[in-house]
């Protein structure tokens, strides 16, 4: 997905914010926002918008001199969504249809995301979920493609989400490569928060050797990227995933919630939605993009 021009009043609010959770002073915020200024008139807007947010951050964590601005949030958010992981599986065993529950509860974490404007309400946004009409719903598509591979890798998003992340790979029940972020970026899962939810224990944990938002691919390991070329089925969260990886040709499917207006008119349907779709060459071939 291009960057768009509404984009660009969000970076500056999301470098902002994030100074502001380092505990910048007022001169520091300034030489931030100058700085990533500076960066919008380099910026290539066919790039995808995660390829600016990780220039944006960089320039965060260099200027405050916090590794992590974002550590206490994730830290709070995690515990929280611990606290809901046996209601949250009590929900799917009870369920006639187990695995649709499974892909709504992934869905509904991915509202724990500081990248967007304002609060979340996490125990709120399960219950819209789980009653909610999916905007675009491959799920069937999904289920036959699970079928036909005996692994898959699984794009993270972010802290707290990954133990939604959890109750849908432990449904799923394949072998499962997890992708974190190799270090920390806005409130991204790194390799710390996923085995602080236990997915150390049902998947085996990778990290893409970048630091942006997202996965963006000329910025991760090569290692990395061979991985992601070669695996049968790959499953992507969140709205960074959709951003960078809506044009390629792999076998992916994106779970999120549309909570970006440019994002939602890059998709096709209203702010809010719940999303599952199929990306990939196949996606294409028999869907025109909207």
């Amino acid at each position: 997905m291009k960057t768009y021009l509404d984009c660009y009043p969000c970076f500056l609010r999301q470098a902002l914010e994030a100074a502001r959770a380092a505990g910048a002073s007022g001169i520091v915020q300034y030489e931030v926002v100058h700085k990533v200024l500076e960066e919008f008139i380099k910026f290539d807007p066919q790039q995808s918008p995660p390829e600016m947010a990780a220039k944006i951050h960089a320039i965060v964590r260099l200027e405050t001199k916090s590794r992590d601005p974002y550590f206490k949030t994730k830290k709070k958010d995690t515990e929280l969504s611990l606290k809901l992981y046996p209601k949250l599986k009590n929900l799917v065993a009870k369920a006639s249809d187990p695995f649709e529950v499974a892909v709504r509860l992934a869905i509904a974490g991915n509202i724990i995301d500081v990248g967007v404007p304002g609060d979340y309400d996490i125990e709120a946004t399960v219950k819209r979920v789980l009653n909610q009409p999916f905007s675009i719903n491959d799920q069937a598509k999904l289920k036959r493609a699970l079928e036909g591979v005996s692994s898959l890798l699984y794009l993270a998003d972010n802290a707290g989400e990954t133990v939604f992340e959890r109750i849908l790979i432990e449904e799923i029940g394949k072998t499962t490569r997890f992708l974190v972020k190799a270090g920390p970026v806005l409130n991204d899962a790194t390799k710390e928060d996923a085995i602080a939810v236990g997915l150390d224990t049902v998947t085996n944990i990778i990290d893409n050797g970048s630091d942006a938002p997202g996965t963006v691919l000329p910025l991760c390991s090569a290692a990395f990227v061979h991985e992601f070329q070669e695996a049968p089925l790959i499953i992507a969260k969140g709205q960074a995933n959709y951003e960078c990886l809506s044009d390629c040709e792999n076998n992916i499917f994106f779970l999120l919630q549309a909570k970006c207006p440019v994002i939602a008119h890059d998709l096709g349907v209203p702010v809010g939605s719940i999303v599952l779709k199929q990306g990939g060459i196949e996606a294409k071939i028999k869907s025109p993009k909207h």
